[in-house]
């Protein structure tokens, strides 16, 4: 199999490690995302979202769909599915009306992992204020994005510093001085590219919302190019990317994920990150271990390709 050697990143500041040729490669990874498709969503938050017909109500639930993406999965479908329930028949039409004193009690008894009642109610209070303020959070992310820019993740820093910079916030832990504490558990849902993170779960969130067509994700963003999406990185995407020679880089951070995106866009420049689900599918149902199986790796769409 012939190797290429692609130029350095840039903005990464790294050397790219060799690829497969690029026909071989994209051959292979297209057919993963030809197989799984929608029949093999279960079980995803994304699930939980697609219940849902009205776009706002897909954008709010699918922001909090993404939060809550993280430890196991049949734990966040639990947790995603009781907040919800809390939130009546229009999850966008009660945070859009959210007020702290009749509605923070709603969520007593809810917990998810280290986020707790008032967590999330701080959270819809921040959203609140957002979708006040712009209508949708979608108005809210380009008035902070460069449309010029190769990638989103200008946007997402704006997009997490403005909804972060509200102020007379209720008193009480994770609250100091009217702002969010610098410890609080409401930052963890607003991870910014500008920390270094690889913002997995806001790019997840981003993924659903401006990617369509496929019957996959749900398309309700208009203003956002998917060619500047960012893939989201979990361990699974991380793994199996460097085992497929997308990246040499160990730690899952914005740095690999710039990196893995950059080589997909070689691949498909208009919709790099459409390879995102069918990658996370094969590490979440087992069917790429972490050790070399001659049994999994005999089946697996990718074997020709891995470097493993």
């Amino acid at each position: 199999m012939t190797l290429t050697v692609p130029p350095s990143d840039s903005r990464t500041g790294t050397v790219t490690p060799p690829l497969p040729e690029e026909s071989h490669l994209r051959e292979h990874l297209e057919s993963l995302y030809r197989t799984f498709d929608l029949q093999w969503i279960s079980p995803d938050p994304l699930e939980v979202v697609r219940r849902y017909e009205d776009p706002a109500d897909q954008e709010v639930v699918g922001f909090l769909a993404a939060g809550l993406a993280y430890g196991r999965v049949d734990q966040i479908l639990k947790s995603l599915n009781r907040l919800l329930d809390r939130m009546g028949p229009s999850p966008a039409r009660f945070v859009h009306e959210f007020e702290w004193s009749r509605d923070a009690g709603r969520f007593r008894g809810w917990y998810h992992r280290f986020h707790g009642p008032r967590d999330v109610a701080l959270l819809c209070l921040l959203l609140s204020r957002a979708l006040r303020g712009y209508g949708t959070l979608e108005a809210l992310f380009i008035a902070g994005d460069d449309s010029s820019t190769p990638d989103i993740g200008g946007g997402l820093a704006a997009f997490c510093e403005r909804v972060l910079d509200a102020a007379d916030l209720p008193p009480g832990p994770g609250v100091s001085r009217g702002r969010l504490g610098p410890r609080s558990p409401v930052r963890f849902f607003f991870a910014s590219p500008a920390d270094g993170s690889a913002v997995k779960r806001l790019n997840l969130w981003l993924r659903w919302m401006v990617r369509g067509g496929d019957g996959l994700d749900l398309g309700v963003w208009t203003s956002v190019d998917r060619a500047r999406l960012v893939i989201p990185l979990d361990t699974h995407v991380a793994r199996i990317a460097r085992y497929i020679g997308l990246t040499r880089r160990i730690t899952a951070d914005w740095k690999t994920a710039l990196e893995i995106t950059d080589r997909l866009r070689h691949l498909d420049p208009a919709d790099p990150v459409k390879y995102d689900f069918a990658i996370c599918r094969l590490g979440i149902l087992d069917h790429c271990p972490r050790r070399r199986d001659p049994i999994c790796c005999a089946a697996c769409l990718l074997r020709p390709v891995c470097l493993l």
